[in-house]
This record gives C-alpha cells, sequence and structure tokens, in this order.
C-alpha cells in the first residue's frame, strides 16, 4: 500500500517533504520518497495534499489497568499491600477491550506507554503497547522501565497504615534496599554464569530477578516525581546504582530546568490540563514543558489518563505552545521524543524506513481542539479511515 500526494512531517532529523508519497508493506514503512510514486494501485490512498505524521505517543498512562468507569473491580493498578514490587508485570492487570483504546486510536494516539500506579516506593514493570487489539500480548512492544514513586503518594498511602515508608525519606530507603539487594543479586549471578564451578547460583528471587534489567542498563527507572527535590532523590539514586532515570510528572521542572538539563536527565510533562489537586502539584504551570525543552531536557508530554482522557494528548501539547513551546517541539514531544524517552524509537515515533507503519493523516493542524486525523493507521493497518482494512 501506498500513500501518496501528501506533506510528510517525518518527525526524523526535522525532515518534511511538502509532496511526496510512503509505502508500507507488511506493517513496515519500506519508502518515504519525496515526489510522485510512478505506480499507483486501487489499494493506495491519495493524500489529495493533507499532512501526514506518525501516530501520536502517550508517553505515561494508566491506560486499560485503571478501566474506563469501574471502581475497585476495575483497577488493577496499585498492589499497595508490600511497598517494593518490582516483579509486578503490568500486562497480566491490562484489559485491551476497555473502550478508552479506541477513543485513543480514533483521535490518533497509536502507542501508550502504560505504567502501574504510584502509591509504591517501586510498583512494577512499565510496558510500551500500541492501542489498537484485542490481546495485550500481541499489542505489546516491549518493557520499557520500572516504576517508582516518591513524594506525597507513597506517604499517604502508607501514612494510613501506620506503616513504612510514611516520610521521604523512608521512601528513597525503601528503593535503596531493592536496588542494593538486586545488585548484589545480579554480581552473584555473573559470577556463576562465568565460573559455576567455583560459584553458587544464587537463590532465585522474583523481586531481584525483576530488576535485573535495569541494573543491565536495558530498560529505564520512571520515577514518579513532582516536587523539585523529589526530582533530585530521582537523580541521586539513579546515580548511586548507575540507573537510567526517566522524570514522570516533573510537575516543577520549570523551578530547576537549568539544573536538570545539566544532569542530562530525560522527563515526561504532564498532566497538564487539570487543577493542582494536591500539595506538590501547587507550581503547575503550562509553561513547564517549554521551560525544560529551552533547558536541553529531552521530554514528552503526557495526559496520566485516566487523570486527562488519552484522547486529549494532543490538546495537551496544543497547552505546552499556548505556554511557549514551538508548535513543532510540541508535535515531536508527542512523537518521536516520547518514542525516544521510552526507548522505542526504532520501532516508532517518526515516518522513517524500517519502522512500524503507525500513521495519520489531516486536512488541518492536528493540534487544534476540534481536529481529527481521517485516516490512522497501526502496523500497516487502516482502523480509521474510509478505507478500513483492520
Amino acid at each position: 500500500m501506498k500513500i501518496y500526494n501528501v506533506k510528510i512531517n517525518t518527525m526524523d532529523n526535522g525532515r518534511v517533504i511538502e509532496n511526496g508519497w510512503v509505502e508500507i508493506e507488511n506493517g513496515k514503512i519500506t519508502a518515504v520518497e519525496d515526489g510522485c510514486t510512478d505506480s499507483i494501485s486501487e489499494s493506495d490512498i491519495d493524500g489529495k495534499g493533507r499532512l501526514l505524521i506518525p501516530g501520536f505517543i502517550d508517553a505515561h498512562t494508566h491506560l486499560g489497568i485503571i478501566e474506563n468507569g469501574i471502581d475497585f473491580e476495575g483497577d488493577d493498578c496499585n498492589e499497595a499491600t508490600d511497598p517494593f514490587t518490582p516483579q509486578l508485570r503490568t500486562i497480566d492487570g491490562i484489559n485491551p477491550l476497555d473502550r478508552c483504546f479506541q477513543e485513543a486510536y480514533m483521535r490518533g494516539i497509536t502507542t501508550a506507554v502504560i505504567s502501574p500506579g504510584s502509591a509504591n516506593p517501586c510498583g512494577g514493570e512499565v510496558i510500551a503497547s500500541k492501542t489498537f487489539g484485542r490481546r495485550i500480548d500481541d499489542m505489546i512492544i516491549k518493557t520499557v522501565g520500572i516504576k517508582f514513586a516518591l513524594g506525597e503518594n507513597p506517604k499517604n498511602v502508607y501514612n494510613d497504615r501506620d506503616e513504612t515508608p510514611v516520610t521521604r525519606m523512608a521512601t528513597a530507603s525503601v528503593i535503596r534496599e531493592g536496588l542494593f539487594k538486586a545488585k548484589k543479586y545480579l554480581a552473584d549471578m555473573n559470577s556463576f554464569k562465568s565460573d559455576p564451578d567455583n560459584n553458587d547460583e544464587p537463590e532465585f528471587d522474583i523481586k531481584n530477578h525483576a530488576l535485573m534489567p535495569l541494573l543491565n542498563g536495558d530498560i529505564s527507572a520512571h520515577f514518579h516525581c513532582h516536587r523539585a527535590d523529589d526530582m533530585f532523590t530521582a537523580v541521586r539514586i539513579a546515580k548511586e546504582f548507575g540507573i537510567k532515570p526517566v522524570l514522570v510528572h516533573a510537575t516543577e521542572g520549570h523551578l530547576i530546568a537549568d539544573i536538570l538539563g545539566a544532569e542530562e536527565v530525560s522527563a515526561i510533562s504532564g498532566p497538564v490540563i487539570c487543577d493542582r489537586c494536591k500539595p506538590e502539584m501547587k507550581n503547575l504551570e503550562i509553561k513547564n514543558t517549554a521551560e525544560l525543552v529551552k533547558n536541553g531536557v529531552p521530554t514528552a508530554i503526557c495526559t496520566d489518563h485516566p487523570v486527562i482522557p488519552l484522547q486529549y494528548l494532543p490538546a495537551s501539547a496544543a497547552m505546552a505552545v499556548k505556554g511557549g513551546l514551538e508548535y513543532q517541539k510540541a508535535l515531536e514531544a508527542i512523537t518521536i521524543n516520547a518514542a525516544e524517552i521510552a526507548g522505542i524509537s526504532d520501532v516508532t515515533g517518526s515516518v522513517t524506513v524500517g519502522k512500524d507503519a503507525d500513521l495519520q493523516l489531516y486536512s488541518c493542524n492536528p493540534l487544534e481542539l476540534l481536529s481529527e486525523p481521517e485516516t490512522v493507521i497501526i502496523n500497516g493497518k487502516i482502523v480509521k479511515g474510509d478505507n478500513k482494512n483492520a
């Protein structure tokens, strides 16, 4: 299938093709070219001069793990019976038939990063998933991180029970203890693998085992943190253990953006379209994303669905533009930047040969409140549009 006669904003190193075409085969992008294609078939799409961009990516959500309109029965976000649960697999808590998946892809959001909640200092695995499908096993891209939480959320949850942690110090200590144990477990495992005759294999521990990809640098540490001091705690812990931090929410980032830029950490800004619902969000400003980007912090934008429904991700990016972010940077924050921060930029996030064909077509500004994509394609299948073949 080809999509021709389109303006292509590739999100690939700023490349914009004023009139070009894209070819899709077996769910992958196989050509991105300027000008007119040599041949056209009945299955091809005439873009009629419209704008072709990659599908949007929400870098932090609880999609499907907190179901739409359902209370306890459909809320599988927080296993708040143990403050340190890295072994929990988000894939086991997601209902892909939740209607919010459809609401997402109908608005052009083709990928969502789905995380456990922030009740626990460590909540479990973070995954990236496509938004179209019926079986999460077939939708998942990969595990991208381990969820940690700092600040008010774990304090509030465990203070109500008079259990550890009830202070920021204790929250950090719980995380450190878990990481120290996992580091020792990893060292013992490596010693056994390199010299099994002289070293015993460590007794299997599912928590330590779950943290091995993080300590090996294969995935990132996603730290829930709103306040500036909590962000610095995340950076401090990441340095101590040599892990890659992602600052999720980063609400007070605009107050310390220059320092974060110097630290070379990544941030996920949001939610934006919400009230200042708790003390650590008192400094929420729509300029946050702009200030982070201006100071060299790789930044994505999120809805924190269901805090803000996922389909309002483009509106959130528009709010960031109102707060001073350049329009192109806003598009990048919900496409290629989100993909790079999640570690899935080899798969999606731009209109690039070899990546999954996650695309959308517009005849208007994609960030306008009233705009809708006329065609949405995920893995090469048209899931919205006149030529729907999904």
